[in-house]
C-alpha cells in the first residue's frame, strides 16, 4: 500500500512537472510569435503606417537660433500640426519673422503654411503679405502673393505667382520672383511692369 501511494505520489509529480513545461514551452513560443508580428507591424513592405498627427499646439512661438547663439528666425502661428511619418508641420495663420541685425528684420504672413523640417522650407499659402521696414540704406518693401517658398536658413524667399510690390514710392507687378534678404537683392520674373513716381515725389 505504501510503494502504490509514492508511485502515485511520483507519477502527480511527474504530471505537475509536465505541466509547468508546456506552460513555460507556451509562452515562450507565443513570446516568439508576439515579436515576430511586432517586427512584421514595424518592417512590413505592405503595411501603412498612416500620418496621423501626433501633437497639436495652439498659439505657438518657435525660435530658430544661429550657430552663434542669437534668434535667426521667429516662427509663430494660431495652431501647429505635426505629422511624425513624414516630419513636416501645418500651421494656420503663420508669422514668419527674420531676426538678423546686420539688415532690416523681414516679416511674412500667410493663411496657411506647411513647414518641411528635414528640408528647412517653408512654404507659405493665401493672402501671402511680406514686409521689410525702410532703413538708412533701403526704402521700405512690401509684397503680396498667393504663394511663397520660404528657405529661412539662406534667407532667400520665391515663388512663380504673380506678385504686387512697392518699394518706397515705386510699384511693380510681375509673374515669379527671388528674393535675397541677406544680400538685399530682388529678381522679378516676366509680363510685369514697374512704375517710378516723379522726381518730386519720391
Amino acid at each position: 500500500m505504501a510503494t502504490t501511494t509514492y508511485v502515485n505520489k511520483r507519477t502527480r509529480h511527474r504530471w505537475r512537472l509536465l505541466a509547468l513545461m508546456m506552460t513555460a514551452l507556451f509562452f515562450a513560443f507565443g513570446s516568439f510569435w508576439l515579436v515576430q508580428v511586432m517586427r512584421g507591424e514595424a518592417q512590413g513592405p505592405n503595411v501603412n503606417v498612416g500620418n496621423d498627427p501626433d501633437y497639436i499646439i495652439d498659439n505657438f512661438s518657435f525660435v530658430r537660433m544661429s550657430e552663434t547663439g542669437q534668434p535667426r528666425y521667429v516662427i509663430s502661428g494660431e495652431r501647429l500640426t505635426h505629422r511624425p511619418n513624414d516630419n513636416t508641420s501645418d500651421i494656420d495663420k503663420p508669422v514668419v519673422q527674420s531676426m538678423s541685425t546686420d539688415h532690416p528684420s523681414m516679416t511674412m504672413t500667410a493663411d496657411k503654411a506647411h513647414v518641411n523640417q528635414d528640408q528647412n522650407q517653408i512654404d507659405l499659402s493665401g493672402n501671402v503679405d511680406i514686409s521689410r521696414p525702410g532703413s538708412k540704406t533701403s526704402d521700405p518693401l512690401r509684397i503680396r502673393t498667393e504663394a511663397l517658398t520660404v528657405l529661412p536658413d539662406e534667407e532667400i524667399s520665391k515663388t512663380d505667382k504673380p506678385i504686387q510690390m512697392t518699394l518706397g514710392h515705386a510699384s511693380a507687378t510681375g509673374v515669379g520672383m527671388v528674393a535675397n534678404n541677406a544680400t538685399q537683392q530682388l529678381t522679378l520674373g516676366g509680363r510685369g511692369r514697374i512704375v517710378y513716381p516723379p522726381r518730386g515725389q519720391r
